[in-house]
């Protein structure tokens, strides 16, 4: 299964849209991430450092590689995200529930990123890895 073999290859997961409010999704779910044994790269250009990892303002200022990218922003922004991850030349781009931007994941795959769409990391992994 092509979800279970990411998750199982990945180690470092830059967290688009982190917030630092323990009560939304995203901070739950990188939390878990780090549980799970994920190098965690908060990207968020609010804050300086989130969940004990410094936070960066764009995957454009990382400076390392990332294996996988999670969003937490609206579809909005998700066109801006895959032409970073395209310019950044990333692997895999993971857009969380309720993140669903068919044209700019269509971009991504052309690109060759493999894409996964409006699920649940944290779900996933559960199913997946733990099942």
């Amino acid at each position: 299964m092509l979800k279970r073999s990411l998750l199982k290859r990945v180690k470092r997961i830059a967290v688009v849209g982190l917030s630092a409010n323990p009560d939304r999704p995203s901070h739950g779910v990188a939390k878990s991430l780090t549980r799970f044994g994920y190098e965690l790269i908060p990207v968020n250009p609010g804050h300086d450092e989130l969940l004990g990892a410094k936070s960066y303002p764009s995957l454009l200022e990382v400076p390392q590689a990332s294996d996988l990218v999670d969003v937490f922003r609206a579809p909005e922004h998700v066109p801006e995200i895959v032409e970073q991850c395209i310019a950044l030349n990333l692997p895999a781009l993971w857009l969380q529930e309720g993140v669903v931007h068919e044209q700019a994941a269509a971009r991504a795959r052309d690109a060759g990123i493999l894409v996964i769409m409006d699920r649940c990391i944290y779900k996933e992994y559960k199913r997946l890895l733990e099942a």
